[in-house]
């Protein structure tokens, strides 16, 4: 697809990162090695989130095993996972006092389980420090691994989400080595597994779809039981990646976000802005609310 050279709009503008909090979750990622998605997925967010004393970690490396033509994470030498990465990412969540922790991943095809056993793991060494903390995760698809899925439902995380990302017709160009039904099965089979967990996905809007594929992506979400959404404006890393085709209003976003409330999500994040953890932790409250009334 041709280069789309398009002026980013205003309303897309954020400010520079600062801050007490800012600066002492950013001392502590580099003095202690932390891999956080803030960084390595260049997301726009990053100096609000941590201004507000918020970080998403990501586990199993900076590496990824795919080749995504919309993220900013790199692929090329995988290393084998730390066996330290579960303590000190729970140390971190423990000592920076976080009240709702999201933990992510790079996708490790490569490992036999998709790397399920991490996020196992690390759930065990958050809750031997603190029961106080919520837990959402970000995970793969694990290659349509089930049973690598249920050793993480085991543990009980709050919230376990999974991203589409895209429409189905845009996944050869942009995701090529995802399968779109893999991923709505996933969120299926986490209900069916146990359906007091809630799940989640998102969609990042600008890559060439159309207003009715985002509203039949949000219902076949709503019929694999997905009950959390989020959806934001794409914003191409580098001229090397997927070039952006549109700026999607506010106007549009907010629209969406009526219609997914009325398909039935409990809560919908929708604007420019927004990535999967964004204000995480007021998605969720806001969750409870449309799920208990």
């Amino acid at each position: 697809m041709k280069e789309n050279h398009i002026r980013k709009p205003d309303w897309l503008k954020v400010k520079f990162p600062a801050g007490e909090s800012y600066a002492r979750i950013d001392r502590y990622h580099r003095l202690n090695g932390l891999n956080s998605v803030c960084r390595s997925a260049a997301c726009p967010n990053q100096g609000e989130c941590w201004s507000q004393g918020t970080a998403t970690f990501m586990i199993l490396g900076t590496i990824c095993s795919r080749h995504c033509r919309f993220c900013n994470v790199a692929s090329g030498q995988l290393e084998p996972p730390d066996p330290e990465e579960s303590r000190k990412v729970a140390k971190a969540i423990y000592e920076l006092e976080l009240n709702h922790a999201v933990i992510t991943t790079v996708t490790r095809d490569d490992l036999s389980d998709g790397g399920a056993s991490q996020f196992v793991a690390l759930i065990r060494e958050i809750r031997k420090l603190t029961s106080e903390c919520r837990i959402e995760l970000l995970i793969s698809d694990l290659q349509g691994n089930w049973e690598a899925l249920s050793t993480i439902l085991t543990e009980k995380p709050d919230i376990l989400g999974h991203n589409v990302e895209t429409v189905p017709r845009l996944y050869s160009q942009v995701r090529p080595e995802a399968e779109y039904q893999r991923s709505l099965s996933l969120l299926a089979e986490v209900h069916r597994q146990d359906s007091e967990i809630i799940t989640k996905s998102g969609l990042m809007l600008g890559m060439g779809e159309t207003e009715e594929e985002v509203l039949q992506v949000m219902a076949d979400l709503r019929e694999h039981h997905c009950q959390l959404l989020t959806l934001g404006q794409y914003l191409a890393p580098s001229r090397h990646h997927f070039p952006v085709q549109r700026y999607v209003t506010p106007q549009q976003f907010s629209t969406y976000a009526e219609k997914g409330l009325a398909l039935g999500f409990a809560h919908v994040e929708s604007g420019p802005l927004v990535r999967s953890s964004y204000h995480a932790e007021e998605q969720y409250d806001a969750s409870q609310r449309g799920l208990h009334g």
